[in-house]
């Protein structure tokens, strides 16, 4: 598919101005600019993330309220139910907050809805669960900001609320006891995008303070966090970032016994960096919830032992087997049906269906569709008497106005900008397709269906050394609002040593001037007639070490090329 590249600018003045301060490659400051970091200060809290920097937790709305709650919770011995989702974000809060609650107090327990027989959020069957065991404190967490019937019917057997969310509050917010979501209009808190578990922590952060405990008795819990941040693609700057960082070295110095675990399971010796938390640790936490039950994710994490840790964990990776092997099948399925009919072609939306797929998994495929298809999809399954599935957005789209506009056809949706969740009788379906399909034609800007690639810097391979390396790899850990920089090299020229590989990838061997690097490019082998013209190539690309046989050398990850212009 061919692909747009967008290179990113800054100020001249403002990247010398750095360059002056900071000292290193004047390409290095050009990112930095970019990403908002242009004084000496701003760098050395960038680079030198410290545990300091963490926000004043009592800022947040409602925290001496949540606080002061928990606390007459202990002081009068009331049962305290902590509650969370079913996807990473819930499940390592609940952990989290679980294990800290029951340090210092015992009559807690914990409660994971189950994903088809109760759905997200907060539960009716969770409040019965509280009421016929004698709960009176429901501790939310990852959800809770718009279930403001459930948690007035809770009420009535004078079981309270603590809500701790991160998603968007509508205009009216439960009625509970705190409600502890730093997107509320009226939170003075100076971060907004915690995740869930991150919500937790500041929580955790607040009682701790309160009780004058010892740091380390939440602190502990970082490793969590930051597989958290990483699943849940939270932007990983401001607070994320010291979080994410800390969590990470806690994560490859000392991990918990469930990570470990984990970690011995996926056989994961190397170091473990941000994108091992998002395809090695949180795929395998999803998958107990999308193929099974959640609430066995949360018994590995607080699991002490580490051979019952390893029987949790293999749990969690035979669903993740049964999740991939459900992903595959029914990605060839949907992708079959896409290219087996004509009309697919012209249309500027996806929407395919069969009743005998697997719904823990339509959401991925959805996404799956968007890598070769690059248009809103929506994929949907058989679920009880109606269908119902997961809609996926193209970057800059927003999906959930799309499918509002098509709720005529619908029974129940939800969702964000870039995700929903849908459901319909099935004679709607011929209607709803036609409806999604004219609503997204007209409002969608046409260069939305065409991938972008956002091109940091134009580098030189004379720039490229060890050194530039290093640095650039101090500005870990990576992820949204702090991607990897991706570089564009003009120019270059294949050596005659560049091949294809298993007929899907290409091993590059590229020269600019007198200076040589190896790459390898994914999934490209298709463009390898391109190399094969001897002309001058654009390869854009990001940089990484590349070991093999204990030697250590500079590789090209490429991502794109083309032939210059």
């Amino acid at each position: 598919m061919q692909k747009r590249w967008t290179i990113l600018s800054a100020k001249e003045d403002e990247i010398n101005s750095l360059k002056n301060s900071l000292g290193i490659n004047k390409t290095l400051c050009k990112i930095l600019v970019q990403r908002g970091i242009d004084t000496f200060e701003k760098a050395h809290n960038y680079f030198r993330p410290q545990l300091s920097q963490l926000h004043d937790p009592w800022i947040m709305k409602d925290m001496l309220k949540a606080v002061t709650r928990i606390l007459s919770a202990i002081s009068y011995n009331e049962k305290i139910l902590v509650f969370g989702d079913y996807d990473v974000d819930g499940t390592t809060a609940v952990s989290c907050m679980y294990q800290y609650i029951k340090s210092i107090y015992t009559n807690v327990e914990f409660y994971i809805p189950h994903r088809y027989r109760e759905g997200y959020g907060v539960s009716l069957s969770g409040i019965e669960f509280a009421k016929e065991n004698n709960f009176s404190l429901i501790i939310s967490l990852d959800c809770g900001i718009k279930s403001i019937e459930l948690i007035n019917f809770a009420k009535q057997f004078s079981i309270d609320f603590i809500i701790c969310d991160h998603h968007l509050p509508d205009d009216q917010v439960p009625d509970a006891v705190a409600v502890l979501d730093p997107k509320q209009k009226d939170c003075n808190y100076p971060f907004k995008e915690l995740c869930g578990c991150g919500v937790a922590f500041k929580l955790m952060q607040a009682i701790n303070d309160e009780l004058q405990l010892p740091e380390e008795s939440y602190l502990k819990y970082l490793d969590l966090v930051a597989v958290a941040i990483a699943a849940d693609i939270v932007p990983i700057n401001d607070e994320n970032r010291v979080l994410a960082y800390y969590g990470l070295k806690k994560v490859n110095e000392h991990p918990a016994i469930s990570l470990k675990a984990l970690l011995h399971l996926a056989g994961m010796q190397k170091q473990v960096h941000i994108n091992s938390l998002v395809f090695i640790i949180a795929p395998r936490i999803n998958a107990a919830g999308r193929m099974d039950d959640a609430k066995k994710a949360v018994q590995l994490f607080i699991e002490p032992d580490f051979d019952m840790a390893l029987k949790y964990a293999g749990m969690l990776h035979d669903d993740n087997k049964e999740r991939r092997e459900a992903d595959s099948t029914i990605t060839d399925e949907a992708l079959a049906i896409i290219e087996g009919d004509i009309i697919y072609k012209e249309r500027k939306t996806t929407v395919v269906y069969k009743d005998h797929w697997h719904k823990g998994v339509v959401g991925i495929v959805a996404s799956r569709l968007i890598e070769n298809y690059h248009r809103p999809t929506v994929v949907l399954t058989r679920s009880g008497d109606v269908i119902a599935g997961s809609a996926r957005s193209v970057p800059g789209f927003n999906l959930y106005e799309a499918i509002h506009a098509c709720r005529e056809h619908l029974l129940g949706y939800g969702g964000h900008f870039a995700a929903a969740g849908l459901s319909m009788y099935k004679e709607k379906l011929p209607a709803f397709i036609n409806s999604f399909e004219k609503i997204v034609s007209e409002t969608i800007n046409e260069s939305l269906l065409t991938p972008e690639i956002i091109i940091d810097a134009e580098l030189s391979f004379s720039e490229i050394t060890p050194g530039f390396l290093n640095i650039l790899n101090q500005m870990e850990p990576f992820g949204p609002g702090n991607m990897r920089p991706v570089f564009i090299s003009k120019n270059v020229r294949d050596t005659g040593y560049s091949k294809a590989v298993k007929e899907q990838h290409i091993k590059f061997v590229l020269q600019q001037h007198d200076k040589i690097f190896t790459g390898i490019g994914f999934n490209m082998a298709a463009k390898f007639h391109l190399i094969e013209q001897h002309l001058p190539l654009d390869a854009v690309y990001t940089l990484d070490w590349n070991e093999w046989n204990g030697e250590k050398m500079i590789q090209l990850k490429v991502i794109d090329f083309a032939l210059s212009s």
